[in-house]
């Protein structure tokens, strides 16, 4: 079986191609490039849901790929992350972090959210053409993430340009320059904050300690970049896919704008309709491993399909009808187990306030162009909008 996501228009609606694979075999194997090595690609829900919290996934690339002979330059800070580890490695580092993204942690953001969201949308035309991604979905998470880590400013859009050529898909070189620019970044704001320390999480992280157990410098700079990084453009990816979720269904878009209370009820389904995390995060098998129906050899990368999970009728009946009143909490968006996104309240927080003021504020919101001229971004990993232009009304 091909790889579907070398099709030039998988990225596009990679929604048949993957469906058509679960139904032939939730779990298959699938070249990598010309190497002649196979991955495994999981594209049924059970089999997702098992495989995310199987422990005898690993998620350690650097064990992985030890002696590989690869000669990519991607900075420790970056290689080596928390998503990157197995316990107990990963359940120290994730403890350090967990508080700040607790649903009562994340209330206290909420003003603040609410405010830049506003400011932004200010800054909209009355009947005219804005491009929803450029102007809130990117601008918003990112200055959200710096408030909360205490980045200056002046250096978020650097961080912003950094942290998206970290995604820059069949360019190595892009995405290794930008790994060391961003922890050379993180390093010297780690270094100014001890001399001027503040109350920002990342203040907190320098701080912090598990017993006699503290971070190490590479830890804290690792952990510092994963979170600028995955706190901005996972949600950036959501915000836009779902905004164009409801722009092709205007009927469920009124029932929300008549309704804004019903709108965070809505939000675990529109995860689950288009997934911003298209394919989890790195695993490999550490021992020969069977899911579902497939026996699936030791030593092998799998690759988890969270969007073709969200899509699975076994689970979902019905799953490319977006339903706002689906029962859609067990959607695999934000993952599952142990590696689940830390960060989902904020992210969810973020929509749901993103997505009442827009359709309150304008509620003659509708494409600019036809879907078919949307461009997507080219990387397995993220499934997000390079832009999405709209008329307000």
């Amino acid at each position: 079986m091909s790889d579907p996501t070398e099709d030039p228009h998988f990225h596009r609606d990679p929604y048949p191609a993957l469906a058509a694979m679960r139904a032939t075999r939730p779990v298959q194997a699938v070249p990598v490039g010309s190497s002649g090595r196979s991955s495994y690609l999981v594209t049924g829900y059970a089999e997702a849901r098992q495989a995310l919290g199987d422990s005898r996934l690993s998620k350690d690339t650097a064990a992985f790929f030890a002696g590989s002979g690869s000669q990519r330059r991607l900075h420790p800070a970056v290689a080596h992350s928390m998503l990157a580890t197995d316990p107990p490695e990963h359940t120290r580092l994730r403890k350090l972090v967990t508080g700040a993204f607790t649903t009562g942690a994340v209330a206290g953001l909420r003003p603040f959210i609410a405010g830049l969201t506003d400011e932004l949308l200010d800054r909209w035309p009355v009947g005219g053409q804005v491009d929803f991604v450029s102007e809130l979905a990117v601008p918003l998470p990112v200055i959200v993430i710096c408030e909360l880590l205490g980045v200056p400013e002046g250096d978020r859009p650097a961080v912003q340009r950094w942290s998206a050529e970290l995604f820059a898909a069949g360019r190595p070189e892009r995405v290794d320059d930008a790994s060391h620019a961003m922890a050379d970044y993180m390093t010297g704001l780690i270094a100014a904050k001890r001399l001027r320390p503040g109350s920002s999480l990342l203040d907190r992280l320098i701080a912090a300690g598990d017993g006699d157990d503290r971070l190490s410098e590479e830890e804290l700079v690792s952990l510092a970049v994963l979170l600028l990084v995955a706190g901005h453009e996972t949600t950036t990816a959501f915000l836009g896919n779902a905004a164009l979720a409801l722009l092709q269904h205007p009927a469920e878009s009124e029932r929300l704008r008549r309704d804004p209370g019903s709108i965070p009820a809505a939000l675990d389904e529109l995860l689950r309709f288009d997934s911003p995390v298209s394919t989890s995060t790195f695993r490999f098998t550490t021992e020969p491993v069977t899911l579902g129906d497939t026996a699936v050899p030791a030593g092998v990368p799998v690759l988890i399909a969270l969007g073709a999970a969200n899509r699975d009728p076994a689970r979902f009946p019905v799953p490319d009808r977006l339903d706002p009143d689906r029962d859609a909490a067990g959607h695999l968006a934000f993952g599952h187990g142990i590696h689940r996104c830390v960060g989902a309240p904020l992210a969810k927080a973020e929509a749901e306030i993103v997505l009442r003021a827009v359709l309150t504020r304008f509620p003659r919101l509708q494409l600019a162009v036809p879907t078919e001229q949307l461009s997507w971004r080219p990387t397995r990993l993220i499934r997000g909008l390079v832009s999405l232009p709209v008329s307000t009304g």
